[in-house]
C-alpha cells in the first residue's frame, strides 16, 4: 500500500496506525502477526502489558497527573478481521496486506474486506496509548482475539485480566449512535451424509453460477432485504428437480457464518432432450430474480454453461432431500423486537454449503436473538428441517446477548459529552450484531459499558467501506469521553 494514502487525513495518529494495521495479515485464528505488532508497540512505548493464555493482550497506561485516583477505564477492540474477497481477485489473507483506496469520502479495499471492523478500533486505542497530551484516568487497552469466528478471546479471557469497571467497546459502526445492547448468537452446523453414484452416460452436465450479490454482515444487514445466493440457488434447483428430473453433482456457496452469501455454484446433470426447456426456464428465472432484487442487489447475475460430466453425483432421493431442505430452511429476519422500535429481535443466516468429500455435505447456519429463548427456538427449527432428511446437526456453544441498561452512568456521561461536543443528541440503540460485551459482563458483573465507533458500511463483504470524516468525530468523542469519565 502507498504509505502516503492517509497522510493528509485527521486525526494523523489514528490514520497512521490504521495504515500500519492494514499491512499486517490478521484472519481470525491466525492473529500472531498483529499480536506481535501490538506487543512490540507496548515495549517501544515503555507501557506495561500482559498476554493471557488465549492470546488477548492488555496494555496499561498510567493516569494523567492529578487523575491517579479515578476509576480505571477499559478500551476494547478485537484484532481479527473477516476475510472475504471477490472471486476474480487474487489475495492471500494469510500473507498479503490489504490494498486500501480512497473513494470520495470513503476508505475501501480493492476487491477484499477492508478490516476496519475492527482495525479502526485497534488504531484508536494505539493512538490513545501513544499520545502523552491527553487527559484521562488510568487506562487499560484490551485487544481480544478471534471475535469474528466465535468470540473465543472474550469467552476464554483469563479471570481478572482486566480491572476496570467501565468499558468502552470501539466496535460499533454508526457515528453518532451509542449502543447499550446486542444480540446473542449460536451456530447450527449440519452434516448431510450421502452415497455418491455414477451418473448415467446419457446425461449432460450444466454448471450454474449466481454472483454479484451485495452480501454483508449477517447481523447488521440481515434486515435490509439482501438476497442470499444459497437460497436463490436452492429455489432454482428445486424447480429444476420438479420440471427436468435433474441429478445434483455439486453445490458450493457462501464462506463465513457471519456473512450473507454473495455467490453460489452448482453442477447438475440432465437429459439432453430437456436442455432447451431448461434454457427457457433459466431465462425466465433470471428475469424474475433480477426483478425481485433490483433494489437490494442490482448487480446480481445468474449464468450457466455446459461442462465435462463429473464422475459422481447424488441420486434422485438425496438430490431432492438436500435441495428441498436448503429451500425450506428459514433465512433472514424471524422476529422484530417488541421493546425497541426497528430492532431485529431474532434472525437466522444460511451461511455456507460445501461438499466436503464423496460422502458428506456440510451446511453452516448462524442464529441471533436478543431473547435467549428465541435464539434457541430458531436454532432448533433450523436443525429440525435437516434432521427430517436424516442429517446430523450440532449447535455451537453460542454466546449471550447484552441486555440494555438505560440507567448506565457511562451512557449518561457519553450522552452529555457528545451533546456538548457536537451540539446534537446522540441516538441510543441496541444492535442485532454480536458484540463481546455480553461475555465481558458475564465474567465481570457490574461492568458499565457503552459501544461506539465511526461509520462503516457493508462490513464482512468486499464492499466494506469507512467514512473518512466520521473517524475524526469518533476520535474527538473518544478523547473527550476519556477526559470526562470519573
Amino acid at each position: 500500500m502507498n504509505n502516503t494514502l492517509f497522510e493528509n487525513l485527521e486525526p494523523i495518529a489514528v490514520w497512521k496506525y490504521f495504515g500500519e494495521i492494514l499491512q499486517i495479515p490478521r484472519p481470525s485464528k491466525s492473529e500472531e502477526k498483529i499480536l506481535a505488532y501490538i506487543e512490540q508497540f507496548a515495549i517501544n512505548n515503555n507501557l506495561e502489558h500482559k498476554k493471557d493464555t488465549i492470546g488477548n493482550i492488555v496494555i496499561k497506561k498510567p493516569a494523567s497527573p492529578g487523575r491517579e485516583n479515578q476509576n480505571v477505564v477499559v478500551l476494547q477492540s478485537h484484532v481479527d478481521m473477516v476475510c472475504e474477497k471477490n472471486s476474480n481477485v487474487e489475495h492471500n489473507f494469510l500473507t498479503d496486506p490489504i490494498k486500501a483506496v480512497i473513494d470520495g469520502n470513503w476508505i475501501k479495499a480493492d476487491g477484499t474486506t477492508l478490516g476496519a471492523d475492527n482495525g479502526i478500533g485497534v488504531a484508536a486505542q494505539l493512538a490513545v496509548l501513544a499520545d502523552k497530551t491527553l487527559k484521562h484516568g488510568p487506562i487499560e487497552c484490551l485487544f481480544t482475539v478471534d471475535e469474528e469466528t466465535g468470540l473465543t478471546g472474550a469467552k476464554q479471557m483469563t479471570a481478572g485480566f482486566i480491572s476496570g469497571k467501565v468499558l468502552l467497546n470501539l466496535d460499533s459502526e454508526d457515528e453518532g449512535e451509542l449502543f447499550i445492547g446486542c444480540a446473542g448468537g449460536i451456530d447450527t452446523t449440519i452434516q448431510y451424509p450421502y452415497i455418491a453414484v455414477e451418473p448415467d452416460r446419457s446425461l449432460i452436465a450444466i454448471k450454474i453460477n449466481i454472483n454479484g450479490l451485495l452480501g454483508g454482515h449477517s447481523g447488521d444487514d440481515i434486515n435490509k432485504g439482501r438476497a442470499n445466493a444459497i437460497k436463490l440457488m436452492a429455489r432454482f434447483l428445486w424447480d429444476c428437480i420438479n420440471n427436468f428430473d435433474i441429478f445434483l453433482a455439486s453445490f458450493q456457496g457462501g464462506n463465513l457464518r457471519n456473512a450473507i452469501p454473495r455467490e453460489a455454484e452448482s453442477v447438475i446433470l440432465l437429459h439432453p432432450a430437456k436442455l432447451e426447456a431448461f434454457k427457457k426456464y433459466y431465462r425466465l428465472y433470471k428475469s424474475i430474480i433480477k426483478n425481485e432484487n433490483k433494489y437490494s442487489d442490482k448487480d446480481i447475475e445468474i449464468e450457466f454453461c455446459e461442462v465435462d460430466k463429473p464422475g459422481s453425483c447424488l441420486d434422485k432421493n438425496d438430490t431432492r432431500k438436500l435441495v428441498g431442505s436448503l429451500y425450506a430452511c428459514p433465512n433472514g429476519v424471524i422476529a422484530m423486537s417488541q421493546a425497541i422500535e426497528a430492532l431485529v429481535e431474532t434472525s437466522t443466516n444460511l451461511a455456507s454449503v460445501h461438499f466436503k468429500d464423496n460422502s458428506t455435505i456440510e451446511i453452516v447456519t448462524s442464529q441471533r436473538s436478543s431473547t435467549e429463548s428465541a435464539k434457541y427456538d430458531i436454532a432448533n427449527r433450523v436443525a429440525c428441517i435437516f434432521q427430517l432428511t436424516g442429517a446430523k446437526t450440532k449447535h455451537g456453544e453460542g454466546y449471550p446477548g447484552w441486555a440494555p441498561d438505560a440507567g448506565s452512568k457511562v451512557l449518561k456521561t457519553a450522552q452529555d459529552v457528545y451533546s456538548r461536543l457536537f451540539n446534537t443528541t446522540p441516538k441510543v440503540k441496541a444492535i442485532h450484531a454480536g458484540l463481546e460485551c455480553g461475555l465481558f459482563l458475564e465474567n465481570n458483573p457490574g461492568l458499565d459499558m457503552v459501544s461506539f465507533g465511526p461509520t462503516l458500511r457493508n462490513v464482512h463483504s468486499p464492499d466494506e467501506r469507512m467514512e473518512i470524516e466520521s473517524v475524526e468525530k469518533f476520535w474527538k468523542f473518544l478523547i473527550a469521553l476519556l477526559e470526562n469519565i470519573g
